[in-house]
């Protein structure tokens, strides 16, 4: 692709701050252009057969699954993520490509029981749909709305974010390669500002799956209101780690750090606070100490990394920004030093509850501990703020976890576990984190329009 106005933008790897590409950006022209071509292959790709959709989607993993390590180690250049977390996440988008690669076939209506007729329902696919992807998990995010959007019959054009392009647009050469037609899915980079906002706007765009800041995803919301678009939003989080005293605290402390270390805190789901029963806390930081302190934070491409930078300087600056000279730090691990932004892994305690590190989104690796006496207590603290995306909950007390996973106002809660994502399970936020609900078997429902059709069988 050429950009209209010649503009670019230099792709810059994160742990050594050298670029690794430069990369054309797309304009309004290149947007219209790109939607018009990818409704005309609506026409098309609506009528392919189940069977046959659903076997190009799995040819498309196969092939996905091929490039497994290609596309992991463009990752660790392209975002800084670990060679482990990114096998994983390439991983991710062949496995959500062979799930909805069976739902062509399962897109079931239903049949209403009614006086003087025959009731059915069709599930019919909406057309162009536009997915606007964060540059924190570039992969997995793009899957989840592409793989479940094609399932059901649409066309995708996908905008991934200006700083982390590389994947998503090697993913779209991959579903070429695949057997996808031409223009079914459609890889634009560009900025927010120009491709995301026309895709927005633009009238023969009828969904967008938005994943990012609570603040912009305000104004894709208002600005799909204006057309009556259909929209699903993933936004921010400041999700709590709640530890009861009857937790087998040696295994919560151990995983605690990669809750909110892993990809450098810079996760919507990252256990950014962590809430610990007082009569056990004192007993808690002990162990979580050497957690932290033995959190390794080195060169992505190694195999032992844990963690790697943050995404960019902007993003360091914001971070560090939290913790300022005569910050609360109990303690922090260690990361390179030279070229990179590298941050290390941070706990903060004791703190004042209404620090802005306890009450805000960081988006790296700054972790809050904070005491609460009885269960009222950690719902309450729990359901502090504006965000209610994921969370964990540890207790030995079977009651107790159902009670505290009611009461807590998220979307997707682990107990004893700080999981949050599994493609075949249902995915999103309460409150400011998010409207409607990514992968499991019901997402391709929100890809659709119900169509309800009767049939006199009398007079």
């Amino acid at each position: 692709m050429t950009s209209s106005d010649g503009t670019s933008y230099d792709v810059v790897d994160p742990a050594t701050e050298q670029v690794v590409t430069t990369v054309p950006l797309a304009g309004v022209p290149e947007t219209d252009a790109a939607v018009a071509r990818a409704r005309r292959a609506f026409d098309t790709w609506r009528h392919v057969a189940p069977a046959d959709r659903g076997r190009l989607l799995r040819r498309f993993a196969e092939v996905v699954d091929a490039h497994v390590e290609e596309l992991a180690r463009l990752e660790v250049r392209n975002s800084g993520h670990t060679i482990g977390n990114a096998r994983w996440e390439a991983g991710n988008v062949r496995d959500v490509l062979t799930y909805y690669s069976a739902a062509p076939e399962r897109l079931f209506g239903r049949q209403i029981p009614v006086a003087g007729g025959v009731d059915i329902t069709f599930h019919e696919p909406l057309g162009v749909v536009g997915v606007i992807v964060p540059w924190n998990f570039p992969m997995p995010i793009a899957g989840w709305a592409f793989a479940p959007a094609l399932a059901a019959g649409n066309t995708v054009v996908l905008k991934p974010a200006e700083l982390t392009p590389l994947t998503a647009i090697r993913l779209g050469e991959l579903a070429l390669e695949a057997g996808l037609p031409e223009d079914v899915f459609t890889v634009l980079p560009g900025k927010g500002s120009v491709v995301g906002r026309r895709l927005v706007e633009h009238p023969d765009v009828r969904k967008i799956v938005f994943t990012g800041s609570t603040e912009v995803g305000k104004g894709v919301m208002a600005g799909c209101a204006a057309q009556v678009k259909r929209v699903t939003l993933e936004l921010g989080g400041k999700s709590a780690n709640v530890v009861f005293a009857d937790a087998d605290l040696e295994k919560a402390a151990a995983s605690a750090p990669s809750a909110v270390f892993d990809n450098a805190g810079q996760d919507c789901c990252a256990r950014s606070r962590i809430l610990v029963q007082r009569s056990a806390y004192d007993r808690f930081m002990e162990l979580l100490e050497p957690a932290v302190t033995g959190f390794r934070v080195e060169d992505p491409s190694l195999d032992t990394a844990q963690m790697g930078p943050l995404i960019s300087r902007a993003q360091w600056d914001r971070v560090a920004s939290y913790v300022p000279d005569g910050a609360p730090v109990a303690f922090r691990g260690t990361a390179p030093d030279g070229p990179g932004f590298w941050f290390p892994p941070t706990v903060l305690a004791p703190v004042d509850p209404r620090d802005r590190a306890v009450t805000e989104e960081i988006f790296g690796p700054v972790v809050a501990v904070v005491p609460f006496e009885d269960e009222d207590d950690a719902v309450r603290i729990a359901n502090q703020g504006e965000y209610g995306l994921s969370g964990s909950i540890w207790t030995r007390d079977l009651g107790r976890a159902l009670r505290v996973s009611r009461g807590i106002e998220a979307g997707n809660l682990s107990v004893n576990s700080n999981s949050s994502v599994r493609y075949s399970t249902p995915f999103g936020g309460f409150k400011q984190s998010g409207l409607g609900r990514e992968l499991g078997p019901d997402a391709l429902h929100s890809f659709t329009d119900e169509k309800n059709v009767f049939l006199a069988t009398e007079g």
